[in-house]
């Protein structure tokens, strides 16, 4: 525990005296910021709806076949620092498989690769891979890296200007064929922002390609788990436990108690949850059925809570008789189904191999019954991986995320909230309320690594201590393009 004093947001911060902070949500973000709070002394309570943490990045049993399943693929890449310091505190980093190479098919079984070169800095190191790709033409190639050029010489204070605009905007103005928009930028943006290139706020899109592509050389390495996502959060109760605090699951939030001036604590179906401080780790729309009318007039920062629109996204389980995948993950560019991820089988299970399908902003899929979606998926899987059949799928199941994030339109970042009231601002908000999700004001599209970093930054302001980790630093030639670029 620190020193006497008082904590950056106005929370009294007294040394030896053990503090509350109520944490509504067990996603990622409330995970995150529950573990966060204990590292520096504080009681959590951590309360979750669901009979399991992880939120929309959780696993579940699935009864038909008894597997235990993830509700949808999720990955995390080198440049995620945030979501790795939390898997690294619950000492589940050994989970996580490691890949530095992408698949990209080109129909009939052939593929390309797209691998980090060993011995190469960033931006070079996908060079040599790149230039042998067959998927696409020399003066595509060169299209895409006039583009990539401009991202690198413009860095994050060239994307301050394209905020407010669609992503499609840059393309258009770096002149890139649309056969590459189609086969090249659209997969890698739908992939990490859940929206086609048209769509996609374009300050998102282009830290996606800047940070987690031409940055560092380890920044686009794929992470995979090898176990179902809700084992990776196994730790988290015992950390809570040792500080003192509690996990709360089966517990529903009914409303933040709010005096007037400050919040406090949570009232909850089994009764109130006193609390110094309270984090909100919950989606907006949830946060406005827990928020007063009295409440939100007294922080601005709720005022758009209604204005998020959102992205589904689908994942189809396949259970395959034979193997037919033998590479991790492979992306088809053009098709309806966007990636495949190979997962080895349960001990026991009955089948040979588990292949996840994975279509982003899945909006023409709802409302399509599972042997639509089935017929669907094993049409694409053809298409790739040729010799695949109906009579290959053991089961198929497909589990749709209709709220998987939030979009990431032109212009949403305006409404996003910061986590904390600024310091100074009288009227912006209750001091002692902090708000964490992937929604608020993270600078990261809608990820895990955008709601490991809103937890962190919650607690960090709450206690004056350590907040969101650093990013992975870029490479000298790439301070190098920034700096002519500015």
């Amino acid at each position: 525990m620190s020193a006497a004093g008082d904590g950056a947001a106005g929370v009294p911060i007294t040394a030896g005296v053990s503090r509350t902070v109520a944490i509504v949500g067990g996603g990622v973000a409330g995970i995150a910021a529950a573990v966060r709070a204990a590292d520096a002394g504080w009681r959590p309570i951590l309360i979750e709806t669901r009979t399991r943490l992880g939120g929309r990045a959780m696993s579940f049993d699935d009864v038909r076949s008894g597997v235990e399943l993830d509700n949808c693929q999720h990955v995390v890449m080198g440049c995620c620092t945030n979501i790795l310091e939390l898997y690294d505190r619950l000492g589940v980093l050994g989970e996580i498989d490691w890949h530095e190479t992408l698949w990209f098919a080109r129909g009939g079984g052939a593929r390309d690769r797209l691998a980090i070169a060993p011995l190469l800095p960033a931006p070079l190191h996908y060079g040599p891979s790149f230039a042998r790709m067959r998927l696409f033409g020399l003066g595509e190639k060169i299209a895409i890296a006039r583009a990539f050029l401009a991202i690198l010489r413009m860095g994050p204070q060239g994307r301050m200007r394209w905020q407010g605009r669609a992503f499609a905007g840059f393309l258009a103005e770096t002149r890139q064929p649309a056969r590459v928009v189609e086969l090249f930028w659209d997969p890698v943006v739908l992939s990490a922002c859940n929206l086609p290139s048209a769509r996609c706020e374009a300050a998102h899109a282009l830290k996606v390609f800047d940070e987690g592509m031409l940055a560092h050389r380890f920044a686009g390495a794929v992470g995979v788990a090898r176990v179902p996502l809700s084992r990776l959060y196994d730790e988290v109760g015992e950390i809570v436990a040792r500080a003192g605090g509690e996990l709360r699951l089966r517990t529903s939030a009914r409303a933040l108690a709010f005096d007037g001036t400050r919040v406090t604590g949570v009232v909850c179906d089994d009764g109130l949850v006193a609390a110094q401080a309270v984090v909100s780790a919950v989606p907006p729309d949830r946060l406005a059925k827990l928020s007063s009318a009295t409440l939100r007039a007294h922080d601005r920062r709720l005022a758009h809570l209604g204005d998020f629109a959102w992205s589904p996204i689908l994942g189809v389980h396949l259970a395959l008789k034979r193997r037919v995948m033998d590479i991790p993950n492979l992306s088809l560019p053009g098709r309806a189904v966007h990636w495949l991820f190979a997962h080895e089988p349960p001990a026991g299970a009955g089948f040979a191999q588990r292949i996840e399908a994975v279509v982003s902003a899945a909006d023409a899929w709802v409302g399509l019954g599972e042997d639509e979606i089935a017929a669907r998926v094993l049409a694409d899987l053809a298409w790739a991986i040729p010799g695949v059949s109906r009579d290959d799928i053991a089961w198929a199941r497909p589990v749709l995320e209709k709220r998987a994030t939030f979009a990431s339109t032109p212009g949403v970042d305006a409404i996003r909230p910061r986590a904390r009231v600024e310091a100074g601002d009288l009227r912006g908000g209750v001091a002692n309320l902090y708000l964490a999700g992937e929604w608020t004001d993270t600078g990261w599209p809608s990820t895990m690594e955008g709601a490991a970093r809103s937890g962190f930054a919650a607690v960090g302001a709450m206690t004056g201590g350590s907040g969101v980790c650093p990013d992975l630093p870029p490479s000298g030639m790439v301070r190098f393009a920034r700096r002519l670029g500015g």
